[in-house]
């Protein structure tokens, strides 16, 4: 999972929590790494332990995304988003880039992988942004026949809070976002982890370590 913050406002209604669907763009940071503070080390090795203990209790017990769907409805009143809203189709176009690049690279011409600079500068930088816009340019003119979806996105609201699912029946992508309140975003997490495991994975998902497993195993081990 990811989190974002606006760095201008420090309150808790601007951080959101993403996990799932992978988006074509990634953000890079230039600057000092390192093994970073004993916290922060001691953090991140009891996540690792929490994460091992979660995998020896994961069993196969899986649902279709249609199951999902009509469980999120009747559970949690889930609304779906109309088709004709900006941001409905701002979620799809940055899906559908992802879809390709993963599974149809061909059609994006020689486009599908961005080279990274060895050294970050502002010069390498603008030149990196330049291919991931023409890449995004490229995937634009792929018609639907070329490379078809079957994308909806879900909205679950609650005092204080929101939560979007975006889904695929297609190429089985089932992706969560939340925001809100301290409050809220507890509730929202807990939401969150029922339909992971409501979803669930197969035997093949455990064997294989699929990210399908990966997902429901991040949304167990997430601590609130």
């Amino acid at each position: 999972m990811k989190v974002l913050m606006n760095k201008s406002d420090k309150s808790v209604k601007n951080v959101s929590i993403i996990g799932g669907a992978d988006g074509p763009t990634s953000i890079f940071i230039a600057g000092r790494t390192g093994k970073g503070p004993l916290k922060v080390r001691i953090k991140n090795w009891l996540y690792e332990q929490r994460r091992k203990r979660i995998a020896k209790c994961i069993r196969p017990n899986p649902h279709s995304l249609k199951q999902v769907t009509a469980f999120m409805k009747r559970e949690y009143a889930a609304r779906e988003m109309s088709k004709e809203s900006r941001q409905y189709q701002d979620m799809k176009d940055g899906l559908r880039e992802a879809l390709i690049m993963q599974n149809r690279p061909e059609l994006l011409k020689g486009l599908a992988e961005v080279v990274r600079p060895k050294e970050y500068t502002r010069e390498t930088m603008e030149e990196m942004f330049r291919q991931i816009e023409r890449r995004r340019e490229a995937a634009s003119k792929i018609t639907d026949d070329q490379f078809t979806m079957d994308f909806h996105v879900y909205e679950i609201c609650i005092e204080g809070g929101r939560m979007e699912i975006e889904i695929d029946y297609l190429w089985d992508v089932l992706g969560m976002s939340y925001s809100g309140s301290k409050k809220a975003m507890r509730k929202l997490r807990q939401i969150s982890r029922r339909l992971h495991l409501y979803y669930g994975v197969t035997e093949e998902d455990i064997r294989e370590e699929s990210k399908r497993y990966s997902s429901l195993l991040t949304a167990l081990a997430s601590v609130d």
